[in-house]
């Protein structure tokens, strides 16, 4: 890259220690990887053991955490040029690229194999493409080539719920590609508001973001484009098993915020206060994480009112 300038930015490389090999593996992402699949498993009410549960789970983590360190490896170059990223563990010299690739490939297979055997093949086979969809599709191909790259590799984070709900019950169904489709949809909005204030990191690591590739007012247009999409199909769920009541109206006060921030950034140009834009992109990008995490919330709370029985659909009508 042209600018290396970010790397090493205190006092230079140190040894690693355990800490900075948990960073290899995005411990942040992980934890959100793992809820979803929590709620997918468990929204799936299908009988499961407690051990192949929290096996299930701990396979999950594992392969997100594989995911990330080979995602390290292979955009260890970007890293080291953008601010967000340049103290990571191998642009700032504490991990070698060679143990990144080696700790991803392990844990890869580890996470794959062991999910076969705790669960079942179809939970096992959707991780594996995850990993390899993440790692290849999405890092190594979209990521540089094209401003869509979010869009289409948006998929990755998408498959969780589905990995847990086979966990459960072996297979897919609507249910679980209806929470794929909330986080695929998700996704791109979600991404594109951290573009926006970020800009300039990914101008200089040369990424084709959609703000980089087609400007500001383009990527606005495209936030509020699929809030339009995503809000139907964030609600559609309530009218399914893992919904009811509860969700839908948690669902639509959700997206009424989140088509209203999605409109505010649509309403902003280029010729405001940059100080202005940037808080409004940020604080839209910061909710945009509390609209996804709540969603899957009201799943589980639904979830948790069919297992006691207090749905407000099992309510008595009052006469």
């Amino acid at each position: 890259m042209t600018d290396a300038s970010w790397v090493g930015a205190d006092s230079g490389p140190r040894e690693a220690g355990f800490g900075d090999y948990l960073e290899l593996l995005k411990p942040r992402v992980m934890r959100l990887v793992v809820f979803t699949a929590a709620v997918g498993m468990f929204a799936a009410s299908a009988p499961i053991h407690p051990v192949i549960a929290f096996a299930g789970l701990l396979c999950i983590a594992v392969g997100a955490g594989a995911s990330g360190a080979l995602n390290m490896w292979w955009d260890w170059d970007i890293d080291a040029v953008m601010r967000r990223t340049a103290g990571r563990p191998i642009p700032s010299g504490r991990v070698e690229r060679g143990e990144a690739l080696a700790i991803g490939l392990v844990l890869s297979v580890f996470a794959v194999v062991m999910l076969a055997l705790f669960a079942n093949m179809v939970a096992a086979g959707l991780l594996a493409f995850t990993i390899f969809f993440y790692a290849v599709i999405y890092s190594m191909w979209l990521k540089r080539s094209t401003p869509q790259n979010i869009v289409i590799g948006g998929a990755a984070g998408a498959f969780p719920p589905m990995i847990g709900w086979a966990v459960a019950t072996g297979g897919v169904s609507v249910e679980s590609v209806l929470m794929f489709a909330l986080i695929f949809l998700w996704t791109p909005p979600h991404f594109w508001a951290l573009a926006l204030f970020r800009n300039d990191d990914y101008t200089r690591a040369g990424v084709p973001m959609l703000p980089v590739a087609a400007g500001t007012r383009v990527t606005r247009n495209h936030i509020l484009t699929y809030a339009l999409i995503l809000a139907p199909a964030a609600i559609l769920p309530a009218f399914t098993t893992i919904g009811g009541p509860v969700y839908l109206a948690g669902a639509l006060v959700l997206n009424v915020m989140f088509l209203g921030g999605a409109w505010g950034l649509w309403r902003r140009n280029d010729a405001m206060a940059e100080a202005d834009r940037y808080r409004a992109e940020k604080r839209f990008f910061g909710f945009s994480i509390l609209y996804l995490f709540l969603h899957f919330v009201l799943i589980l709370i639904e979830t948790g009112l069919r297992a006691v029985d207090l749905s407000p659909a099992h309510w008595p009508m009052l006469s």
